[in-house]
């Protein structure tokens, strides 16, 4: 694999990224607005002393333990591509840096060569 197809890779690899973000943000916003839209109808009980206040704060309680629970799994599940494609991406700068070495490797025995071959033809034309 050439350094302009790792190239290629790795910048797939960050437009993947930014859209799996957009893509977590589009998605967080469209829960807040449901969220946000959603209305709760109390039907009350006049023969008990109700403490509305409690109520609202358990309904609170339990949206934001909802709310925060799906806050989590997203953010979980963003990490894990996330370090997936890190991990494709440290891969790729490993292929690439293997690459380079034995480009390197090949050019020295190309250099060796050509100067053996150059010692020859003085030898031959002596």
């Amino acid at each position: 694999m050439n350094k302009v197809e790792l190239e290629a890779k790795v910048e797939a690899l960050q437009d993947e990224i930014n859209f799996l973000r957009a893509l977590y943000d589009a998605e967080l916003n469209e829960l807040q607005n449901q969220v946000k839209d959603t209305s709760v109808i109390l039907e009350m009980d006049n023969s008990r002393n109700l403490d509305l206040n409690a109520i609202v704060a358990e309904v609170r309680a339990q949206y934001e333990d909802i709310a925060n629970r799906s806050r989590a799994e997203a953010e979980n599940w963003y990490k894990q591509k996330y370090e997936e494609m890190a991990t494709s991406a440290g891969k790729h700068g490993d292929d690439l840096k293997n690459t380079k070495s034995e480009i390197s490797d090949l050019n020295r025995l190309i250099n060796r060569l050509t100067a053996e071959i150059e010692a020859l033809k003085g030898q031959v034309s002596h």
